[in-house]
């Protein structure tokens, strides 16, 4: 199954900067008819409203605050395509003290605030045809790193729970895309300490676009993400993406 986003109307979760910000950009030179920019700070993408106009429609969404995404539905009910790309990032090992908060700050937001984000918006798209269902995930949810260990176990929590969407949702015609960017030139890769490999962030949203055109599941969208996706490619197609149903 195949998606054109011409003429969609679009959410994007963290779309004040990095990833999220180039998707707005991009999805909107590709055709979008509207963005709705979730962010935690309307002001934060007053940027994406000055070049953009009334294509940017800011609305606020934290994805710790479940309350935050009911409210988006409910002010959002002509959302196409959903792009949940916020996220958090907190390195450390699973033997340092703050292992334990730190695993549990990254689930609420990488794990919980996906789970929010899927029960809220997975109606909306059945109402409007079907949709896209995009989820940001990370080469770190094949591999883990022990500097970000907790970082890497909850986006492989993240991960799983995208394959369980991609089976649900096919059932309402969603199509469901799970995104595995490596080493992005973001705040968050700054964090991570990957400046000095990390590519533009314009490659994840372009990757997106040409996977819903291919109808894909995993977009690797990045030179690193590659490397891995072309290795990973055999069991993702015999194992990840055969329905279990």
């Amino acid at each position: 199954m195949n998606y054109d986003i011409k003429d969609k109307t679009i959410l994007v979760t963290g779309a004040n900067r990095g990833i999220g910000k180039a998707i707005v950009e991009s999805f909107i030179e590709h055709g979008a008819t509207k963005v709705y920019a979730a962010v935690r700070q309307l002001n934060s993408v007053s940027s994406l409203v000055e070049q953009y106009g009334l294509r940017v429609v800011p609305i606020p969404v934290d994805l710790g605050d479940p309350q935050s995404i009911v409210a988006a539905a409910q002010t959002a009910p002509d959302v196409q395509i959903v792009i949940n790309n916020a996220g958090v990032f907190q390195a450390g090992t699973p033997l340092a003290e703050n292992a334990i908060a730190a695993l549990e700050f990254q689930m609420k937001i990488n794990v919980y605030g996906l789970l929010y984000m899927a029960q809220a918006f997975s109606p909306i798209l059945k109402a409007n045809g079907g949709g896209v269902f995009v989820q940001i995930n990370s080469v770190a949810s094949l591999k883990g790193f022990p500097d970000s260990a907790t970082y890497c176990a909850s986006k492989a929590a993240a991960y799983s729970i995208t394959q369980a969407l991609r089976e649900l949702l096919s059932e309402q015609d969603t199509l469901v895309l799970s995104v595995h960017p490596g080493p992005i030139a973001t705040d968050m890769g700054d964090a991570a300490g990957m400046s000095q490999v990390a590519q533009p962030p314009a490659l994840v949203a372009d990757g997106i676009i040409k996977a819903l055109k291919a109808g894909d599941f995993h977009v690797f969208p990045d030179s690193i993400a590659k490397q891995m996706g072309d290795v990973y490619k055999s069991f993702a197609q015999n194992v990840i993406e055969v329905s279990s149903s």
